[in-house]
């Protein structure tokens, strides 16, 4: 019957076709198709501007220096992600702390951030900037995030990497209208793809123009940005240290197909978490909560175990579902808990509503492909594993 994976990429005639345009075109990198996936998803977002880079791991980078974050600054951001999320603050030689997460939506707790936030005043170690992750495609509690952003005069960039065609009260994630700056990202296991890709979306245009530097060197060729007096049409400058962090024509027309059917790919996974939410309500499991601010992309569907109703340890009910050919995942290890993190003073106990999380989460098989069949595979072998 072969291994059912926890997520894969969709790719289609037309997919194939928009890249073979390319590769037979003047310009395989830095030429149009760059510009029109970014326009594309800038108007699908409802947003200005959108830079289109390597990664979203370079995307959640140039964002942070874009944002000013150096030595002698401070990041927050949610242990229950993947380590990206927090290394891009200590690739600018800052310093990375966490904010516990909220038990029903998996997502950086309001409650904890608030409280966090109070403390920090008192000794004067307020953030700099704050990283919400929207996991698994479900958007954090924005407006609550955005008051206190504007209160203590923090910066927030959104880790929307699982949540492109997801929204939020209504408006597309990736609209900004809460955040200076939202991150997609576009591997392969998520909602659509450009192979590897990433995406930074926002409303200003200083931002804008900083990070179009950044990805390329620092370099611009705008005379307006200059300096001095352009020397010719061959001149540029270097106005800061940047990285080469640039998308490829091939990944963007790849992109910019796939964008197209990303409203489909978004309603099959809604259609097939809705069927597991039914066919799964029975079991000792605890299913994922929507908030009613949120329609998810359902980038994952994660369930927890009720540990207390079973006779099997989580690693036993894992490893069961693998040896059924069910590629079952988990996201994520806090990332507190990683050994690197630990040499900086972080343990286990700093965050306990994350921790008891990872202690129960499993996340099971969704993505554009996944049949029927399939997917009542993945309901008995869960089932199996259960008992």
């Amino acid at each position: 019957m072969g291994f059912i994976p926890y997520g894969r990429q969709d790719i289609s005639e037309q997919d194939v076709e928009a890249v073979m345009a390319v590769l037979r075109s003047d310009w395989i990198t830095q030429g149009p198709a760059i510009e029109h996936f970014e326009h594309a998803v800038a108007n699908y977002c409802e947003v200005r501007y959108a830079v289109a880079v390597s990664s979203s791991t370079a995307a959640l980078h140039i964002a942070c220096l874009a944002a000013d974050v150096g030595s002698g600054e401070l990041v927050w951001t949610s242990p229950n992600t993947f380590v990206a999320s927090a290394n891009c603050s200590l690739y600018c030689n800052a310093e990375i702390d966490f904010v516990d997460i909220d038990s029903r939506t998996y997502n950086l707790s309001v409650d904890a951030l608030s409280q966090k936030i109070k403390a920090a005043e008192k000794d004067g170690n307020l953030p700099t900037v704050l990283i919400p992750v929207h996991l698994a495609g479900q958007s954090c509690e924005m407006a609550q995030i955005a008051v206190l952003a504007e209160q203590y005069g923090f910066t927030v960039i959104e880790d929307a990497s699982h949540a492109i065609g997801a929204a939020y009260q209504g408006k597309p994630i990736g609209g900004c209208a809460f955040s200076e700056m939202t991150v997609f990202s576009f591997h392969p296991v998520k909602i659509m793809t450009t192979g590897e890709g990433g995406m930074i979306l926002t409303n200003q245009e200083v931002l804008y123009n900083r990070l179009i530097r950044l990805r390329s060197h620092g370099i611009t060729r705008n005379p307006d940005l200059m300096t001095e007096p352009s020397h010719g049409p061959w001149y540029y400058q270097q106005l800061e240290l940047g990285v080469n962090y640039r998308m490829t024509d091939i990944q963007a027309a790849l992109g910019l197909s796939q964008l197209q059917r990303l409203d489909a790919f978004v309603a099959r996974r809604s259609k097939i978490a809705a069927r597991y939410n039914k066919e799964l309500a029975n079991l000792p499991l605890t299913l994922p909560w929507q908030h009613p601010d949120t329609l998810s992309s359902w980038h994952l569907y994660i369930v927890r175990l009720q540990l207390h109703k079973l006779e099997k340890s989580h690693r036993q009910v894992f490893e069961k579902l693998r040896q059924l050919d069910i590629g079952v995942n988990l996201h994520y290890i806090p990332v507190h808990t990683q050994p690197y993190y630990q040499q900086m003073g972080f343990q286990w106990g700093d965050f306990p509503v994350a921790e008891q999380y990872y202690q129960e989460a499993i996340s099971l098989p969704i993505y554009y492909g996944l049949t029927d069949t399939d997917q009542e595979r993945v309901i008995e072998a869960l089932t199996i594993s259960l008992s």
